[in-house]
């Protein structure tokens, strides 16, 4: 390619503007003059620096109308010429931009800094064109042109026609060097259709539990998950002696602040609310400073019930989470309640059921007892009902809180709880 600045007179390059010597090697390609400084081109002045972009520019402009005429044989040859073109100019290490940036911006003079930094950013803006995406569309766009163009139809036509219009219109006011014809849509073409996916397992156990409840005339409600240490811990009775309270168990903000270690926080919230009858669920995650295992996350999924009325019993509690067994387990589950202790609830239980894989006769699972333990509850403190506007004397509750995650684990047969969490299609594709 002939240089585009000057002519040759005796042993120097006269340029509009200043002269420079000239190279030793008049033929050198762009590949090799990349590869040097602007001081080893002789390149001294600001015209220089401009001739030399535009012999850059017009050489990627070259390549890239190579490519898109020459075409493909297929979509996977297409997108490697393309990769290899890209590549080329674009590579971070060996690319030929990265090289001009090396070569030509950093090491240029104080004096043409300024000039090199222009045109090398507004060749990076002209390189866009040279990403692979870009160059399998414009090959593509071309091919499907000149295949449709022996069989036109007339809204093919019709759109080609306000296509070359628009171009010449543009080229008449200057205001481009080039404008492209983009390939006309073809409308008989299938649509792109995306697989379909499925709802997450602990989801679909969140909602089966969930449709439960409201059936029962409960309602679901929400609430934040950074929560202060008032509503995590002070106003559900938790003193601060109690170990939940300590930093190797609870994920601190700032020493007013949490990441709520249940969804309890929200049953004072709902009370302040709502006040009584109160009859709600409330899912949601949860935090606690727990190191990941098989049976441990430090971020799980919890479920709590609570119900206030007047003249609730603990029997009312038995028989909910009774028929919330069965419903959701089946018919022949069975339930036991056994004594426990939590601040926010008097008396406090925990429940258990019958093995669901060995019916209750005793396995690996249920470590050979035949039941296996699910959930906590109790009746609510008064204490609690007095933290959240309602009067312990007139009113009475119950409360109950489980593992979304367990659960799913327990009905789907899954022995790991971090694959939960591990985003692995392989096993999410079974649900």
């Amino acid at each position: 390619m002939p240089l585009p600045w000057g002519c040759v007179a005796a042993g120097r390059i006269t340029c509009r503007g200043g002269s420079r010597t000239a190279p030793t090697q008049l033929t050198m390609t762009i590949d090799e003059k990349v590869w040097k400084t602007l001081a080893e081109l002789g390149v001294t002045d600001a015209a220089g620096v401009e001739a030399l972009f535009a012999e850059v520019r017009a050489a990627m402009d070259h390549e890239r109308s190579s490519l898109i005429s020459s075409g493909a044989a297929n979509a996977a040859a297409r997108e490697q010429r393309c990769k290899a073109l890209r590549d080329r100019w674009l590579s971070r290490k060996n690319g030929l931009l990265s090289s001009i940036d090396e070569q030509w911006l950093k090491k240029a003079s104080r004096e043409l800094k300024p000039t090199v930094g222009r045109q090398f950013n507004e060749l990076r803006s002209f390189a866009a064109r040279f990403e692979a995406e870009k160059l399998a569309e414009d090959m593509f766009g071309r091919a499907v042109a000149s295949e449709e163009s022996f069989t036109p139809n007339p809204q093919q036509q019709v759109w080609q026609d306000d296509q070359q219009k628009r171009v010449a219109a543009e080229m008449a006011r200057g205001t481009s060097e080039e404008f492209p014809v983009q390939a006309a849509p073809d409308l008989t073409l299938p649509g792109n259709h995306r697989p379909l996916g499925s709802l997450h397992p602990v989801t679909q156990m969140q909602r089966e539990i969930e449709e439960i409840f409201l059936n029962l005339g409960f309602r679901i409600e929400t609430g934040p998950e950074i929560e202060s240490v008032y509503y995590n811990f002070d106003a559900l009775n938790i003193p601060e002696s109690h170990p939940s309270r300590d930093d190797w168990d609870t994920l601190y903000i700032d020493s007013k602040t949490v990441l709520r270690t249940h969804t309890s926080p929200v049953q004072i919230r709902s009370m302040e609310k709502y006040g009584a009858p109160l009859y709600i669920i409330i899912p949601g995650k949860c935090y606690r400073h727990d190191n990941p295992d098989a049976s441990h996350s430090p971020m799980f999924h919890q479920i709590e019930g609570l119900a206030i009325a007047s003249d609730i019993t603990f029997a009312d509690l038995k028989g909910t989470l009774d028929f919330f067994a069965k419903k959701l387990f089946g018919e022949r589950i069975r339930t036991r309640f056994q004594p426990s202790f939590f601040p926010f609830t008097e008396p406090s239980g925990e429940v258990s059921i019958s093995c669901i894989f060995c019916a209750g006769v005793g396995c690996r699972v249920c470590k050979e007892s035949g039941w296996i333990e699910v959930m906590g509850c109790g009746m609510v403190h008064p204490q609690v009902l007095s933290n959240g506007g309602i009067d312990p004397e007139k009113y009475t509750g119950w409360a109950f809180g489980l593992g979304i995650d367990r659960f799913a684990m327990m009905k789907y047969d899954i022995n790991d709880i971090q694959l939960f969490f591990q985003s692995d299609v392989r096993f999410l594709e079974q649900f």
